[in-house]
């Protein structure tokens, strides 16, 4: 089977990227034993914290990732979730409120800064953007920029994309259990489906099966992403993980729960039961599944099968 390349992953096989203490022999292991789920390539990704937790964290990711061959090869990019999305409940999700606020170029540029020219995907609130200068100057830097975690009008996400989005993170989550019937941001970001990289997130559990096939006759095959969003928990099965501050549940569908189970952190599937996934659970062929999963994320990132050890 082809390779596949995510665009999310958090952590694996118990291994969070979002510690403090971050280990080069920890990261090693998390890569060889993402390959051998057939993964070529991932961004790892590292969630909303106050500005200098983040930065440690991406530096230290950064740093382990150039001196190991294996995690070259296998970490293509990093993707920077927050800390410039929508606070409100339900929007935010997992990323905690204190450390989220509007953007601004400065601390963007030290984040950018801390990855050593490795960020790839940056996931933002296009309402949190004032002017949307950072998403204009992460655009200008060749980085694709990902609404997610927000509730921007429609005029604020046609806004956005002419700034420069290109891309929503993980479509019908990052949002409130109950919300407008018509007018509510999954159905905005759906009616732009044509101008962005759509990702979903293909457990059965952040959408069901039925609503994900919706969503992907709605914006096309040809528009969308499959991540995992895979935190510690992925590979390992059901327990208990961690993810930055979070304690999480990993239950036996492999849902990755807050303490309180008021919403979800991450998730504990692998891309190759994503795929799995979609043949069986959506209905999709082989070919559908794999455009999904390998030729559509790396067209979103400019990602060849030569260019994953740079």
């Amino acid at each position: 089977m082809t390779p596949m390349v995510d665009l999310q992953v958090n952590g694996f096989a118990g291994i969070d990227f979002n510690q403090d203490a971050l280990t080069a022999e920890q990261l090693h292991r998390a890569c060889e034993l993402i390959s051998a789920h057939g993964v070529e390539a991932i961004l790892a990704t590292i969630i909303t914290e106050k500005i200098e937790v983040m930065a440690h964290r991406l530096e230290n990711l950064a740093r382990l990732r150039e001196s190991d061959p294996q995690a070259r090869r296998i970490i293509a990019g990093i993707h920077i979730e927050g800390p410039f999305l929508s606070p409100e409940p339900g929007y935010r999700g997992a990323h905690p409120v204190e450390a989220i606020h509007s953007a601004n170029v400065d601390e963007m540029q030290r984040l950018l800064d801390a990855t050593r020219g490795l960020t790839r995907v940056v996931t933002l609130a296009p309402e949190s953007d004032p002017q949307y200068r950072v998403t204009k100057m992460l655009a200008g830097q060749k980085i694709v920029v990902s609404g997610g975690h927000c509730n921007p009008s429609l005029d604020q996400l046609r806004a956005g994309i002419d700034a420069g989005l290109q891309m929503f993170t993980h479509l019908g989550n990052g949002c409130p259990m109950q919300m407008s019937r018509h007018d509510n941001i999954i159905q905005r970001v759906l009616s732009q489906a044509d101008k962005l990289w759509l990702c979903f997130i293909a457990d059965g559990v952040h959408v069901p099966f039925f609503t994900l096939r919706n969503y992907l006759k709605t914006a096309g095959i040809d528009r969308c992403i499959v991540v995992s969003d895979a935190m510690a928990a992925a590979g390992l099965g059901p327990g208990r993980y961690n993810l930055s501050r979070w304690e999480v549940t990993v239950d036996q569908d492999l849902a990755a729960w807050a303490p309180d189970r008021s919403h979800l952190v991450g998730s504990a599937i692998t891309l190759r039961q994503s795929f799995t996934n979609l043949t069986t659970q959506v209905g999709l062929s082989d070919a559908s599944a794999l455009r999904l999963t390998s030729t559509n994320p790396r067209l979103a990132i400019g990602l060849n099968p030569s260019s994953t050890n740079g």
